[in-house]
């Protein structure tokens, strides 16, 4: 006969600090923690159940509220701004948080109702939002020539199609998982509801090293136009040192609201320079000296190839395989995407419709560049302009969209380092603050600082792309979303008959504990749960390879091209 267990979630020495609802054991609304170690799977799992029920939530429900918190700023590319709303908790009193002291005397209803007053978003919107925070083509055409268009073409097709499976997985996680009670506010979120608070910091701590290696790649590329620009009159370490000051005074800016407009700037700019580039290209010939540089290829015929080109080794196709992870990579903010969602569950229609048109965009400016620049294709492609007049005017325009997008992934970087290192294990004090915000004024010019070493001392774009390809961006598109989903249904499916939380007393009920009871929640969807392991293990051997290519490629362009750390020589020529 199973053992009868009773799991109080709320133990005396919380109570203390809890306000009760009314007669029930359970929390006020107001009063929840977002990372309560107390609260169990089932009480997450049975709010969600709560708010899918919600008439807020039907199809047909009508939207009074204001505009959503992310139509404000619109992200750039992979790992932007929606994370705004997670780690930026208390710049702003009543920031929206379960806790934010003006709700601690609302009722139930009126909490709930201004909750989801913020969640306006529509599945167009968020159509939107995926698009810009992904498409990003110009490592496509490079990659094509890494790997031939048949590979180029079939792998890229296989990467979205995983890609949307891992979007697939966060969006049926966050529909039983997130409630107005305890609301789903970042990717970490999830990791510490279904594998505990260690798997939630592994995956900040990745998502940091992700947007710290972002704003490198992107002092190299400024340092490279700038450059181009110059006709290699200044050294070019200096004018990535220069980039870095930059970012340095203007990320002193410390909330993402005053970026807005130019984040939606920089989503124009970015078209600007497809059109003018794409246009340029097919009316000249390649950037030879850029070419030589970068790609050891000298002037020569065009050649492209239906398969792997020869010269190009097995580490170079797979470095160039990681330029399509790096292609996909945003579902770390998927999460904040459906958080501002009305209807959650039209997440999917977004997602795919997004996906698909990225995956045509990627395959159409792919096609077109390599077959009109073959082996002489750069990384990234609007520096294969050839005519300085064109070359000057694209890397002008890009000089502008990339900066706004370092400031804001060193904007989200700082903050996550913050929030979750600095804030949650040493006990610094609040953005809020005035010694929080003099904090912020020393951290800036230290995370610049330590993107521009990543920058001075691997200025290989192709190669460092895909090593954090490889090192980070996979892990939050392929491998983390099946791992968690692995837990997640271990959890939940051994729910019994008899078990799972009580409201009425706050108490969560199992009648056994142990491996026994995982595995007959894995028994319950063996195939899922099967697929979903063997999923996330070629992912991870996915990553293990990407980080050796990356690496060994690396090597081979110190040795063969014009690459070299803390140097003064342009990596794609002057």
């Amino acid at each position: 006969m199973a053992r009868s267990v009773s799991i109080n979630a709320h133990d005396a020495s919380e109570l203390k600090s809890v306000v009760n609802d009314g007669e029930s054991g359970t929390r006020r609304i107001s009063a929840t923690k977002l990372h309560d170690p107390s609260v169990t799977f089932e009480e997450y799992y049975y709010y969600a159940q709560v708010a899918r029920t919600h008439p807020s939530e039907a199809s047909d429900a009508p939207s009074t509220a204001s505009p959503s918190r992310i139509s404000k700023y619109i992200p750039f590319r992979k790992g932007t701004d929606a994370v705004e709303n997670h780690v930026t908790v208390g710049e702003k009193d009543g920031d929206g948080l379960p806790g934010a002291q003006p709700w601690h005397n609302a009722s139930e209803e009126e909490y709930v109702q201004a909750s989801r007053a913020l969640r306006t978003a529509t599945w167009g919107a968020i159509f939107y939002l995926i698009t810009t925070d992904i498409l990003g083509p110009y490592t496509t055409a490079w990659a094509f020539s890494q790997m031939g268009y048949g590979p180029a073409a079939v792998l890229y097709f296989i990467f979205a199609c995983f890609a949307a499976y891992g979007g697939f997985l966060l969006w049926r996680m966050f529909l039983q998982l997130d409630s107005d009670r305890y609301p789903l506010r970042s990717f970490g979120d999830i990791a510490f509801r279904v594998a505990g608070k260690f798997t939630r910091h592994v995956m900040n701590i990745v998502q940091s090293v992700q947007l710290l290696f972002n704003v490198g790649i992107i002092i190299i590329q400024n340092g490279q136009g700038l450059s181009q620009i110059s006709k290699g009159s200044v050294c070019f370490i200096i004018l990535c040192f220069v980039w870095a000051i930059a970012g340095a005074i203007i990320g002193q800016i410390r909330t993402l609201q005053k970026l807005g407009w130019l984040a939606n700037l920089a989503i124009w700019l970015n078209v600007l320079i497809l059109i003018i580039s794409t246009a340029v290209i097919f009316h000249s010939d390649p950037n030879y000296d850029a070419a030589l540089a970068n790609n050891d290829a000298p002037k020569g015929p065009k050649i492209t190839t239906a398969g792997p080109p020869d010269g190009v080794g097995f580490e170079g196709q797979v470095v160039g395989l990681m330029q399509a992870v790096y292609s996909y990579g945003g579902a770390m903010l998927f999460v904040e995407f459906m958080a501002e969602m009305r209807r959650p569950y039209d997440f999917w229609k977004g997602m795919v419709a997004a996906q698909t048109f990225i995956f045509c965009c990627y395959m159409i400016f792919g096609f077109l560049i390599y077959s009109k620049q073959g082996q002489f294709t750069i990384n990234p492609s609007y520096q294969g302009v050839s005519p300085y007049t064109w070359q000057t005017a694209v890397n002008s325009i890009a000089l502008v969209s990339t900066l706004i997008a370092a400031l804001l992934y060193g904007n989200i970087g700082i903050k996550v380092i913050y929030s979750n290192v600095f804030m949650d294990l040493f006990g610094f004090p609040s953005l809020a603050k005035k010694s929080g915000k003099l904090l912020w004024v020393a951290f800036v010019p230290i995370y610049w600082g330590l993107a521009f070493v990543v920058a001075a001392a691997i200025p290989s774009i192709s190669n460092l792309s895909g090593l954090i390809a490889a090192l980070c961006i996979l892990q939050f598109s392929y491998t983390f979303p099946p791992f968690l989903m692995f837990f997640h249904c271990a959890q939940r499916d051994a729910i019994q008959e008899g078990e799972g939380f009580e409201a009425s007393t706050g108490r969560t009920i199992r009648h056994d504990q142990g491996i026994s009871r995982w595995m007959r929640g894995l028994k319950k969807n063996a195939a899922l749960n099967a697929f979903n392991l063997f999923f996330f293990l070629g992912s991870l051997a996915t990553a293990v390879l990407g980080i050796y290519s990356a690496i060994v490629g690396l090597i081979d362009a110190y040795a063969t091209t014009a690459v070299s750390g803390f140097s003064c020589t342009n990596p794609v020529g002057a």
